[in-house]
């Protein structure tokens, strides 16, 4: 599903996730958030560096996600490291859960963002953990593509 990234307004982004696993597919989720939240989100200081995501009485929480308080709220404020519960069609639901019952398979959040309807979504990847041989791997191959093009604009340059 194409997006413009203009409509894009990222709340939270999980940069090492890629780092640490092969995304073998991603998809969409809305979440159950109180006022405070989706204010504490719209400041951007919220943390998915340690979030997962895993299923509960045929539903899925996102845990350990840490949305800090919002000040203003005073008394209406929120646990910031409250389980949210993740919004999914049931056919999604039985899909990521015949996924997840694989091995190794985890549902890590790439990013929150705010949609084009200023909605809060969470981008969720299934996931394989890396070895420290893939990273290696990873790591070789995106140093040389860096080389190639900078090899290239040498060569455009003479």
């Amino acid at each position: 599903m194409a997006r413009d990234p203009a409509t894009q307004r990222f709340a939270a982004q999980n940069r090492k996730a890629r780092h640490d696993y092969l995304i073998e597919d991603t998809i969409e989720a809305g979440m159950m958030l109180t006022g405070s939240e989706v204010k504490s989100l719209r400041l951007g200081r919220a943390s998915i560096a340690e979030a997962f995501a895993a299923e509960k009485d045929g539903e899925f929480f996102l845990y350990n996600s840490y949305f800090p308080e919002y000040e203003a709220a005073k008394h209406f404020s929120h646990a910031p490291r409250r389980a949210r519960k993740l919004l999914l069609k049931k056919r999604e639901i039985s899909r990521l859960i015949g996924a997840t019952q694989r091995a190794g398979i985890t549902l890590v959040p790439l990013s929150i963002y705010f949609n084009d309807r200023g909605i809060a979504k969470v981008q969720l990847g299934l996931a394989k953990g890396k070895r420290k041989v893939d990273k290696r791997e990873a790591e070789k191959e995106r140093d040389w593509k860096r080389e190639q093009s900078r090899l290239l604009s040498r060569r455009s340059q003479d």
